[in-house]
């Protein structure tokens, strides 16, 4: 059985979540990739900080060249976040004929275009099933089983903070800093929520399903955005009046006859925003943490792909997935 050697670059929340699993579960994923898949590199800033996990210090670096230009690496798992030096490190791997999966919905979203063209002209496999939705395999999804459909609508749930907030909002009454606040406590907010509730990180995401989904790379600072810091107590009882949620919604809706000529007659619409959601559909039941995609396609009509969004476990699920349908090719 072949032996496919990853290099990790970080091991925070994320990684650590991918590298436990690669352990936990290594002979179901030796079975369904076909390959022996070792961590063989980690970049970390100390080698003998105390983790959660047990990791062989003889493994961890402090220099990402280490594992970016070691020939013996074949697949370069990038956990940092952030747009740099993430993106510069994804590229510098790809350039040196590493194939390349992250979770970097930011990187993602601010440098598409350059990530997917370095990996086409480098001959090499770029996966992000992870930075969108978390363990919920939408990209995936949208990819390859579903590429069949012209997409004619999107609508997600792809933040758990600011739906958690929303949720204790409805459910608790309680006011928008309590419940933030609560977010924070429980790990599910920043110390700085800037990037949550003002919809920064789910117009990211939104950029990456309409680039999958109709082929339309919108960098997020062109996607009108609004966040939840304004929403209050009375605009949550309104809705309820109504029969009503109020949910931060990724939305993106084609209005032409297919998606070539929406693209050329600048047809997609798009928004981040609160929306009003009648009781009845599908997402307005989406609570707490847990996020959920609707997506429409002509063939094959409404669906929607619920689950964890964030979270150790769940994303670091959806990077080990990649690893495995890359590993795949290996044979």
């Amino acid at each position: 059985m072949k032996t496919v050697k990853i290099g990790l670059l970080g091991i925070g929340n994320v990684g650590s979540g991918a590298f436990q699993i690669f352990s936990l579960n290594s002979a179901s994923i030796a079975k369904a990739s076909g390959c022996e898949i070792t961590v063989s590199g980690v970049l970390a800033r100390s080698k003998n900080k105390k983790r959660d996990i047990d990791i062989n210090p003889e493994i961890i670096t402090d220099d990402p060249d280490e594992i970016i230009k070691n020939p013996e690496i074949d697949i370069v798992v990038e956990a940092l976040g952030g747009i740099e030096p993430a993106t510069t490190f994804m590229l510098s791997a790809m350039k040196n004929g590493k194939h390349v999966v992250t979770a970097n919905k930011a990187a993602i979203a601010a440098n598409y275009d350059k990530l997917t063209e370095a990996a086409a002209e480098n001959g090499v496999q770029f996966k992000f099933e992870a930075s969108v939705g978390g363990g919920i395999p939408i990209l995936n999804a949208i990819e390859t089983v579903l590429r069949g459909n012209e997409f004619t609508e999107i609508m997600g749930i792809v933040n758990g903070t600011t739906n958690y907030i929303l949720t204790k909002m409805a459910e608790e009454k309680l006011p928008y800093d309590v419940a933030l606040k609560n977010a924070q406590e429980l790990g599910f907010a920043e110390a700085d929520p800037t990037a949550d509730v003002e919809g920064i990180d789910v117009a990211n995401k939104l950029t990456i399903l309409m680039a999958l989904a109709f082929g339309q790379y919108i960098k997020p600072e062109n996607i009108p955005t609004t966040g939840i810091s304004k929403i209050t107590a009375a605009d949550i009882e309104a809705a309820a009046l109504k029969g009503c949620k109020i949910k931060l919604i990724a939305h993106a809706k084609m209005n032409g006859t297919s998606c070539s000529d929406c693209a050329e007659n600048g047809k997609l619409e798009y928004s981040v925003k609160p929306m009003l959601l009648p009781n009845d559909h599908p997402l307005a039941g989406v609570s707490n943490e847990f996020n959920a995609v609707f997506i429409t396609g002509n063939a094959v009509g409404e669906l929607m792909f619920y689950g964890r969004g964030a979270g150790a476990m769940p994303t670091g699920s959806a990077v080990v997935g990649d690893v495995i349908e890359i590993a795949k090719s290996f044979k």
